[in-house]
């Protein structure tokens, strides 16, 4: 064994030797104290552990946050608690942001002491995989597993425009991702028995809704112009997700113009957008 992974192995035997009564004690405890620190504003950023290669910056921040819109009374009950080594992981329903869900704190323990490490919203149930051989799993909901499919393709999107604007400059990485040809022949093959351009609109609004995940509404549709309200995941990675301390909020934003810009063109239509902060509104027009 090497030498490096003597404590860690030296703290998870001691654990495992604890009776079973003093380990749901700790559990108890370490989730009580957390809540108490919390709402008080006493808790320290020195009690965070983040997973590499998330900042401790970035929690002190989201949890600075949660604080403040907390609802309490939801924070203060019992949550369901598993330890695996030295994490305990709570899983408890709260609003946050005015949406009710289920959320997974991590906390890394050394001894006595404990250490936040993660926030969750997102739990895959494999612990109740049934034995092998199985063919099925346990699963999520659809919009969960939408934002996850958005936020994967969003991470690799950025790490590979970072690679090619340091590379080969940025207009070579906006152009990089443009895709309007692609998207537009999507639509006409896709979506027959309309005009191509009218398809283009409904495949857009399809595609958003109900490939995507993302909220949308057609607000308007006729032959000259069109509108369309996008709630989408993209948009909200950037304050939700790391992904907003690996690019800056300007090139992230224009990634996403020059993307659409693109689409919009190829199908013959002129795109304009404007922002209602996480929401965006398409105004399409066309010459007929």
């Amino acid at each position: 064994m090497p030498r490096s992974r003597l404590p860690l192995f030296a703290m998870t035997l001691a654990l495992c030797l604890l009776p079973p009564g003093v380990l749901a004690q700790q559990e108890n405890e370490i989730w009580a104290q957390f809540v108490a620190q919390l709402k008080s504003g006493q808790f320290s950023s020195d009690h965070i552990r983040p997973y590499d290669p998330l900042p401790k910056s970035m929690w002190v921040e989201f949890l600075s946050r949660l604080r403040q819109g907390a609802t309490w009374s939801e924070w203060e009950t019992s949550p369901e608690t598993h330890r695996v080594g030295n994490q305990v992981y709570y899983l408890i329903p709260l609003t946050i942001d005015g949406a009710r869900n289920t959320y997974c704190f991590t906390f890394l323990t050394e001894g006595w002491k404990w250490y936040f490490q993660h926030l969750e919203s997102i739990t895959v149930r494999l612990d109740k995989t049934a034995p092998p051989p199985v063919s099925t799993f346990p699963d999520i909901s659809e919009a969960q597993k939408a934002w996850m499919r958005d936020e994967i393709l969003v991470h690799e999107q950025v790490q590979l425009f970072n690679l090619l604007a340091k590379e080969k400059g940025r207009e070579f990485a906006f152009d990089w991702f443009k895709d309007g040809v692609g998207y537009f022949m999507e639509a006409r093959t896709w979506v027959p028995y309309v005009p191509a351009a009218r398809a283009f609109i409904l495949y857009l609004c399809w595609e958003q809704a109900n490939l995507r995940g993302n909220g949308v509404t057609l607000e308007k549709l006729d032959d000259r112009e069109a509108a369309i309200t996008l709630d989408p995941h993209y948009l909200r990675f950037y304050s939700e997700t790391d992904v907003g301390r690996q690019i800056s909020a300007e090139d992230y934003r224009a990634l996403f113009e020059s993307i659409w810009q693109d689409r919009a063109e190829k199908a013959g239509w002129n795109l304009q957008i404007t922002y209602q902060g996480n929401r965006c509104v398409f105004h399409l027009a066309r010459g007929v």
